[in-house]
């Protein structure tokens, strides 16, 4: 099963009406379908904006290399995929469907160990029918021809 490494970017409102800048993994229908990654994680990272919410050029550019870390890390062991990340409002939220919470962990704990302590707070639930990736993509999908 090929994961795809294509992504969409889209601007969307927070319910406080700040810039939340959407970026989404393309093609997961047959992901979804497989139906292996039942467990949704959120992985949140509180920050002190700019006047727009978004992150200053320092905490933007350690934010990049830990998306990064993660990507590579599970792209060698893909017991997580990387479907969203949500930029914005003075937090940067990451989302992985998994298919191993205790890999999972580990895994993850591998991407960030060359790091100094983060300031990330992590959410898991099942979501087996992926509705938060829907609702994201309903909310902020661009067609490539677009």
């Amino acid at each position: 099963m090929k994961i795809s490494n294509e992504w969409w970017t889209a601007p969307t409102d927070s319910e406080s009406g700040r810039l939340i800048m959407v970026t989404g993994r393309r093609d997961m229908e047959p992901i979804i379908a497989s139906g292996k990654y039942t467990d949704r994680v959120e992985v949140t990272w509180k920050y002190q904006g700019e006047a727009n919410g978004m992150p200053d050029k320092p905490t933007s550019m350690l934010m990049e290399a830990v998306t990064d870390s993660l990507q590579e890390v599970f792209k060698k062991d893909p017991v997580a995929i990387m479907t969203g990340i949500y930029t914005g409002d003075d937090e940067r939220n990451w989302i992985f469907y998994v298919k191993n919470m205790h890999i999972f962990g580990r895994r993850f704990n591998q991407a960030l160990e060359q790091f100094e302590l983060l300031p990330i707070e992590l959410y898991a639930e099942k979501d087996p029918q992926w509705g938060e990736y829907l609702e994201m993509k309903e909310h902020s999908y661009i067609d490539e021809g677009e």
